[in-house]
């Protein structure tokens, strides 16, 4: 009778332990979570998974490249961890097929990227206002939008960045846009076509700064931070 009474003392202990490892278990990077209390350290839970903050800026889940923006109804999955970056469909304009990215290669001290000029003033074809601040801007001001991937939610708007062309020469700009890589060719796009993942879109005033011919339209350079 003594072992008996041992052996459910002992059965009765295991349960209580295994119930209080699963109330105070909290998930890594890239697992469950459903609160923000779910996740280790300054991880947060977006759509059902432990990951980086971007308002913190925190890279601890992927290195380097920002956590994917918080998804709303009716918009596409987020992408797959890793730093590979994929697209998820295409959208067809013009009897052309885009791709569309919710994601972007990694930011590292030296980003590679397209730059496309942009007109963000009213009647330009940045369309409507800036996402950042609702406003339209002049062509005499350094700013940019960047790829949905980089500009991640909203999570760079306001900061500055680093922009080097290829001639050696460097400027600074404000981000104050999203240049869409998941939708566009309507009245709120300017009937552009979505933004390939890797494009810093910058106005008037970022070209000259570099010294660069506007008439390209696209040229590569490396971004960075501010």
């Amino acid at each position: 009778m003594a072992n008996q009474h041992i052996l459910i003392s002992f059965y009765i202990f295991i349960n209580i332990f295994s119930f209080l490892d699963l109330g105070i278990a909290i998930s890594s990077c890239n697992g469950p979570c459903a609160t923000l209390n779910d996740c280790a350290g300054q991880l947060i839970c977006i759509n059902g998974k432990c990951n980086d903050d971007p308002d913190v800026g925190t890279h601890i889940c992927s290195g380097t490249t920002p956590p994917p923006p918080r998804s709303s109804p009716g918009s596409p999955p987020p992408p797959s961890g890793g730093t590979s970056c994929q697209p998820y469909g295409t959208l067809t304009c013009g009897g052309t097929s885009y791709p569309k990215y919710t994601c972007s290669p990694p930011v590292t001290a030296s980003t590679a990227a397209k730059l496309t000029l942009n007109d963000f003033s009213p009647g330009g074809d940045g369309g409507d206002p800036s996402e950042c601040d609702g406003q339209f801007h002049s062509n005499s001001e350094s700013v940019v939008a960047l790829s949905t991937g980089w500009y991640a939610g909203g999570s760079r708007c306001g900061k500055t960045i680093r922009i080097t062309a290829q001639n050696g020469r460097s400027t600074t700009a404000k981000v104050v846009d999203e240049c869409d890589s998941r939708a566009g060719c309507d009245a709120e796009h300017a009937y552009q076509p979505p933004c390939r993942n890797n494009i810093v879109d910058g106005s008037d005033a970022v070209w000259k700064a570099l010294g660069l011919d506007e008439n390209l339209g696209v040229v590569g350079i490396t971004w960075s931070m501010a």
